[in-house]
């Protein structure tokens, strides 16, 4: 479970790989580059390295003392908002850009809903010396300004994109198109465990640090050795898919918290989209539907392949969280613990919140929480709901 997909790419009846004939070279270029990367103990040591001396790993697993005193269930947090760039997207980005470099691309690619992504490519493309051009929505753009300054402070070009919603799954259209046009001297770095293969599994690895950490951390705090539960926001999933990597073959109910205007477990259907087939949502006619999510790392309408694949056979649970639960959730965090989450991230809190007490989340049980990345970036939005 949670493995190697093969060289279909398959998830169950999930994945594969749903490209323009232009792209199935390159597709099937960077499965090699990456399979013989990946078996290289030089390239993961590199790797390795790169996370420890530059983005800051490994990230502490925090108690949050006083949430779980009041809350009757003890609380622990995986901090990946402590990672260089504010988020988990630094992992795998710097294990792309490595990849990238090794096969002789020397142009970074990449689509961003909430920025994190976007600024995560623009880091690592500055640090190796590469060009990176970011697309976003232009609404995104809008209500990330923040992150639209960074990414171009550290050299991006970044994209406005116009079309359809002017959200991430435009983005991530936009970003696939380019790819056609440049496939020779340009990688696209895909941002979630998303895309046709071999993306999803590729994403997936390169997060596992996550989860791998986080098990190992909770051994040293836990006198049961791991927690009752593991609870991640998802949108395509990359932080989810990476957590729950180190708990698969354990005991721990694995939970992913959706968006509940873009709930694509709940609320969506199988269906092909941005090259790989997974669940996702569509009208009555089979064409996709926009999602909505205060959150801009959330607002997509599709879900990772192996997300998909492990709701099918019944090892994780996927439920939603509201705007209004979210925005509380961060409030409650912030003034319980003093730490600020992003807005993705407060999905996966939202749900502690609410399901903590219940027989969902019993009084005593231990739940472990990936913080996917930190709340500076919504400041604006925040200030504005209040």
């Amino acid at each position: 479970m949670m493995d190697d997909p093969g060289p279909l790419g398959r998830f169950g009846r999930f994945g594969g790989r749903y490209v323009p004939e232009a792209l199935i070279p390159a597709c099937e270029a960077l499965e090699e580059g990456f399979r013989d990367a990946w078996a290289d103990a030089t390239f993961r040591a590199t790797l390795q390295q790169t996370l420890e001396l530059y983005a800051g790993r490994p990230t502490p697993v925090t108690p949050a003392l006083r949430l779980s005193a009041e809350l009757g269930v003890t609380v622990l947090l995986k901090r990946e908002d402590l990672a260089h760039t504010g988020s988990h997207k630094i992992n795998n980005v710097l294990g792309q850009a490595l990849l990238a470099r090794r096969m002789g691309k020397r142009h970074l690619l990449a689509e961003t809903g909430a920025g994190q992504h976007g600024v995560a490519t623009a880091t690592a493309a500055a640090l190796f010396g590469m060009r990176a051009t970011v697309f976003m929505g232009e609404r995104d753009m809008e209500r990330q300004e923040l992150n639209v300054f960074r990414m171009r402070l550290l050299g991006a070009e970044v994209v406005p994109v116009t079309s359809g919603s002017r959200t991430l799954k435009d983005a991530c259209s936009e970003a696939l198109r380019a790819w056609v046009t440049e496939v020779a001297d340009a990688h696209y770095c895909i941002g979630s465990v998303m895309g046709p293969h071999p993306y999803p599994w590729m994403v997936r690895e390169f997060q596992r640090v996550v989860g791998e950490e986080a098990r190992a951390q909770c051994a040293g705090l836990l006198p049961a050795a791991q927690p009752d539960v593991v609870v991640a926001c998802v949108g395509g999933g990359s932080n989810a898919a990476g957590t729950f990597a180190g708990f698969v073959d354990t005991t721990a109910r694995l939970v992913g918290v959706e968006a509940a205007g873009g709930a694509a477990i709940t609320d969506g259907a199988p269906g092909v989209l941005h090259g790989f087939q997974s669940q996702v949502l569509q009208d009555e006619a089979g064409q996709v539907r926009e999602a909505h999510s205060i959150s801009a790392g959330l607002d997509y309408p599709g879900i990772g392949p192996e997300h998909a694949h492990l709701a099918d056979i019944g090892r994780a649970e996927y439920v939603t969280a509201t705007d209004e639960e979210v925005l509380a959730a961060v409030e409650r965090l912030a003034r319980a613990e003093g730490i600020l989450p992003a807005l993705e991230s407060s999905h996966a809190l939202a749900w502690v919140l609410r399901a903590a007490g219940t027989p969902a989340l019993p009084t005593g049980s231990t739940v472990l929480v990936t913080l996917s990345g930190r709340g500076d970036k919504d400041a604006e939005q925040l200030a504005a709901r209040r």
